[in-house]
């Protein structure tokens, strides 16, 4: 994935054990929170042994810090095809629909699985900081990318600023999420991305 630096290469075996491991962390830590989620759970929850786990990983940093990358990878799947051409207004609006859509379909529980994982660690070692800003870099270049193929076009104001624009977008969204989450209805992450499109529109004309 553009962005995230990429993990050395595993025989078939190995990468499936290693990704059994990270599916079982990140759906404990979906319910439970990192901090709630013991090396001992993830072993039962992985079938695999203490030796296995630390063949993989050092330590609970750094297994979180690969879920981190798997979560991403998991809600940017989920946000394709509209994530991949988002170099129109009506492509940024498709990608909005989706987003709510997606929210109305899990009834509004969870929130942002990267953005609730980044709530819990950011705040602590730099190399994690470092991976979680990797991952939302991520998340933005197909943000970044359509804005500035709609400035190349003229579209947008050549002032305008893809990656400021990228940024409020996200920002938007995950603000959005968390009052979803709280508030049980897709009401103020479609408002939140609403505002964020009409910002970007007004980035459109000759400046």
């Amino acid at each position: 994935m553009k962005g995230v630096r990429q993990e050395p290469r595993l025989t078939r075996r190995g990468a499936a054990t290693k990704g059994r491991i990270v599916a079982a962390t990140a759906g404990l830590v979906r319910e439970r929170g990192a901090a709630g989620t013991s090396l001992d759970d993830v072993m039962a929850a992985s079938g695999t042994s203490k030796s296995q786990l630390y063949h993989y990983f050092a330590d609970k940093s750094d297994l979180l810090r690969a879920v981190a990358r798997h979560q991403v990878e998991q809600v940017m799947d989920a946000q394709r095809p509209e994530l991949e051409a988002l170099d129109t207004l009506a492509a940024l609006r498709g990608w909005r629909d989706k987003i709510v859509a997606i929210q109305d379909e899990l009834e509004y529980a969870g929130g942002c699985p990267l953005g609730s994982l980044a709530s819990e660690l950011a705040d602590g070692d730099a190399r994690t900081r470092g991976v979680l800003q990797e991952c939302f870099a991520a998340w933005e270049t197909p943000l970044r990318a359509g804005f500035t193929a709609m400035r190349d076009r003229g579209e947008l104001r050549p002032g305008a600023d893809p990656e400021a624009l990228a940024e409020a977008v996200m920002a938007a969204l995950q603000g959005g999420l968390l009052l979803t989450k709280t508030h049980r209805t897709s009401r103020p992450l479609a408002r939140a991305l609403d505002m964020a499109i009409e910002h970007v529109a007004r980035a459109a004309g000759p400046g």
